[in-house]
């Protein structure tokens, strides 16, 4: 269910980092910047909570009450359009970024679930279990597990063709930074997918346990944290999956940031995509020391550190924007920001969604509404707002029409193409949309959104809300609208009737609070959903 690209001990010894060889583009062009097909730069963060953001609220605040501001995309948003209903793919990492790269939902590609390493779901659902924080149980599944894959090779099949294959069909350079989690070896990572060059994170620290410059937070409450520290190294490849793995040269994102700089300058005369996925700030919380310092003494620790790595994306963001601007690309760049799915609820932040219930792993609003921000000012004028929903199954389409590209022919687009939206939001056409995590399902329709989740110990749940007149899903409206459940229950159906079988199933159920952070006490009546992985 937690995302890593590859759990070794943190004992293992890496080779040095080196001076990565980012292919270059021509010392001049012909073409001005302004009259080429724009650039194209995707930032995708790991968990980032709606609220974590200072233009959406500032979740991230200090015990006095201040906001700790995120000022680099704070001023993306201010450039550029805000889109005020944005929904990830899904409630979890894998899958979402899977309908970021295709366009397409899991009923056509398999890809439903968040791959997890050898022996994650069974540690996890042992330690779960064995917590005295109340929970109803885990399940574990292991004759299941054993016939999964490896974990490198549960990824998205060669065979769907990803947001980079189409630009760079289009004649642009492709260069991937950061996560993936859609399979590292064989034909499924990134350097197989499409991108010239991948920077591939294949570890999860972001400094060594130990360096001096670090400043650890670890949750005893969690048992998925307690995996991580005992499994996590220090490491990335370049175009070599999961192979020829190195040290990078500092705290990883802003190691990342640097590389995505060289990037932007290598290439800044022929048009380029730059896709770079954060870690930050999914767990293990590490943030630098000066990070941690300058958020200031906010409590308890664990909040304070998670500041600070928030700090540190918004850094990237800022330094991407500044390089743009020195570079003279500014104008006739799409930047474009999300994160993969709501915050988490076992960092133990509680107001990191607000005002949304639910977190990562469920399907309430905290875990699907994510911040999603295009600024290109050649095209879309500074301080506009769309209100129509959209989700990351758009990303794919808009982003090739704005290139100028043709979606690929013979493949189902499920995503539209969002552009329209700028100029008429009362012609959209798109009504529905849909997620899926195995018995875990849920279906918008216009205003009207149901959640139905058959638990492996309590049976059906059903949620229905009206977003429009509650937008932070209060009132369950089940008994009182049964024509609208079974409306929206009949287009849940239809949507699976045709649906391919995931590609790896689920070998866990685990017990997730809507209300309560992991670190809170479950009671007798407090809302949850088993969510299968």
């Amino acid at each position: 269910m937690l995302a890593l690209i590859k759990y070794q001990s943190s004992n293992e010894v890496f080779a040095e980092t080196r001076e990565l060889p980012w292919q270059q583009g021509p010392a001049a062009s012909e073409v001005p910047a302004n009259e080429r097909p724009p650039n194209i730069i995707l930032i995708v963060a790991d968990d980032l909570g709606y609220n974590d953001i200072s233009t959406l609220g500032g979740g991230v605040s200090r015990t006095d009450g201040s906001i700790v501001q995120t000022p680099g995309i704070d001023q993306l948003a201010a450039d550029g359009v805000v889109f005020n209903q944005s929904y990830s793919g899904a409630s979890t990492c894998a899958p979402s970024r899977a309908m970021l790269m295709t366009g397409r939902y899991p009923t056509r590609t398999g890809f439903e679930f968040t791959p997890t390493p050898g022996g994650m779901g069974s540690m996890v659902s042992s330690i779960s279990n064995n917590m005295d924080n109340n929970l109803p149980p885990a399940v574990y599944d292991a004759a299941l597990d054993e016939t999964k894959p490896d974990y490198e090779l549960q990824g998205l099949p060669s065979s769907e063709i990803t947001l980079a294959e189409v630009l760079k069909d289009q004649g642009y350079y492709t260069a991937h930074i950061g996560k993936w989690h859609l399979g590292n070896d064989g034909d499924m990572g990134p350097h197989k997918q499409g991108f010239d060059d991948s920077l591939l994170m294949t570890n999860g620290l972001y400094l060594p346990e130990d360096d001096l410059n670090v400043v650890n937070a670890k949750l005893d409450f969690d048992p998925i944290d307690q995996f991580l520290w005992a499994k996590l190294g220090f490491s990335n490849s370049f175009n070599s999956g999961s192979a020829d793995q190195f040290k990078p040269a500092r705290y990883m994102t802003d190691y990342w940031t640097d590389e995505s700089v060289k990037v932007i300058k290598a290439n800044k005369n022929r048009p380029f995509f730059l896709y770079l996925a954060h870690w930050g700030p999914h767990t293990p919380l590490q943030a630098t020391r000066e990070d941690y310092e300058a958020v200031g003494d906010i409590k308890p620790h664990r909040k304070r550190v998670y500041a600070a790595m928030v700090r540190a994306v918004d850094r990237s963001v800022a330094r991407i924007m500044e390089t743009l601007e020195a570079e003279g690309l500014a104008d006739n760049t799409i930047v474009a920001f999300t994160s993969d799915n709501g915050g988490a609820g076992y960092v133990g932040l509680p107001e990191s969604n607000s005002p949304f219930r639910g977190w990562k792993i469920t399907m309430f609003e905290g875990g699907l509404r994510v911040p999603m921000f295009v600024k290109w000012p050649k095209h879309i004028a500074a301080g506009r707002t769309v209100n129509t929903p959209v989700a990351h199954i758009d990303v794919m389409p808009t982003l090739a029409a704005a290139a100028g590209a043709a979606t690929p022919e013979g493949v189902e687009i499920d995503g539209k193409n969002i552009l329209p939206l700028l100029d008429d939001e009362t012609s959209w056409p798109r009504k529905t949309l849909f997620w899926q995590n195995g018995h875990y399902q849920v279906v918008r329709h216009g205003d009207w959104k149901l959640q139905v989740n058959d638990r492996p110990t309590d049976g059906l749940q059903t949620w229905l809300f009206n977003l429009n007149d509650d937008p932070t899903e209060q009132k369950n409206l089940v008994s009182n609208h049964p024509e609208k459940v079974s409306e929206l229950s009949k287009l849940l159906a239809e949507h699976q009737a045709n649906a391919r079988p995931p590609l790896y199933p689920a070998v866990t159920d685990m017990p997730v609070m809507i209300d309560k952070t992991l670190n809170d006490t479950f009671e007798q009546g407090d809302e949850y959903v088993y969510t299968p992985n």
